[in-house]
């Protein structure tokens, strides 16, 4: 039986991935803030829970140990994160060293801290949950952004020392999610009458592109993880999702200077919304 270890697994694609793991064989190490609150995870055969914020460097060292006393780890998925949203200048210093923290942080020390294990047993992957955020950006999303393209680049980075020891690194980069993301995995920073009407037509013109019945399930996100897990390819990223896969088509397509300014044109010009 092998082990697979997952963060933020209370709700959405966290929780649907340890669904999935278990019901196919897997051990899972559920990990999340307030495993004392969960009901439907304890309720599976296999899975096990775990108290672990991953903003909290002392806990992760803690949850790691207690993850490898059970034994072996094969997979690790590093899934805990969150938006920030609005102007750079409404975000307090908490806001951005938070959003830091657990976005990008808690995933280099949960990697640190499980590296030498894999190293050891020469094998193990890492599977960071990144976003369409990490390949593509759009306006007042700058941190949240900046968290998920240095996911990008850690993961690149780190797969080639990875190789040299039997370690894999992949990563996985949802669009929408049909999950309470925008509600409770959502934050603003501070109402700045400035930016006021920018943000309205920002808001106006992406509630448009990304419809909400085209959202993609967090069953059918989990299911690419899944594959990431288990097809042996020596493959970097993988988009999950139609919206994330034709949007970074369209910016490979385009070339990175041409698709930013289409997506300018497109939130404050007067050429429309393009379809995807």
């Amino acid at each position: 039986m092998k082990t697979v270890f997952i963060t933020g697994t209370s709700s959405g694609l966290g929780k649907a991935a340890v669904q999935l793991f278990a019901a196919r064989g897997w051990k899972v190490i559920a990990t999340m803030r307030s495993p004392e609150k969960e009901t439907e995870l304890t309720q599976l055969d296999n899975v096990h829970l775990l108290k672990l914020d991953v903003a909290n460097a002392a806990q992760i060292d803690t949850c790691v140990q207690q993850a490898l006393a059970s034994g072996p780890v094969d997979v690790v998925v590093n899934n805990a994160g969150y938006g920030l949203v609005g102007p750079l200048e409404s975000y307090t210093d908490e806001q951005i060293t938070t959003q830091l923290d657990t976005n990008l942080l808690g995933v280099i020390r949960i990697i640190k801290a499980f590296t030498p294990h894999f190293r050891e047993k020469k094998s193990g992957l890492f599977i960071n949950i990144t976003s369409i955020g990490g390949l593509i950006t759009v306006p007042f999303s700058a941190v949240y952004h900046a968290s998920k393209w240095a996911l990008e680049g850690l993961s690149e980075s780190l797969s080639f020392e990875f190789s040299q020891l039997g370690i894999g690194i992949k990563t996985v980069s949802p669009g929408a999610i049909k999950t309470d993301f925008g509600t409770r995995s959502l934050q603003t920073g501070q109402p700045n009458a400035a930016y006021g009407n920018m943000m309205e037509q920002v808001f106006s013109v992406f509630g448009r592109l990304w419809d909400p019945e085209k959202y993609s399930s967090a069953e059918t996100i989990a299911e690419v993880v899944y594959e990431a897990a288990t097809d042996g390819k020596d493959h970097l990223r993988y988009q999950a999702g139609e919206d994330a896969k034709a949007f970074y088509a369209q910016r490979l397509w385009q070339g990175a200077e041409l698709f930013r300014k289409g997506i300018e044109e497109t939130v404050f010009g007067e050429i429309g919304v393009p379809t995807v």
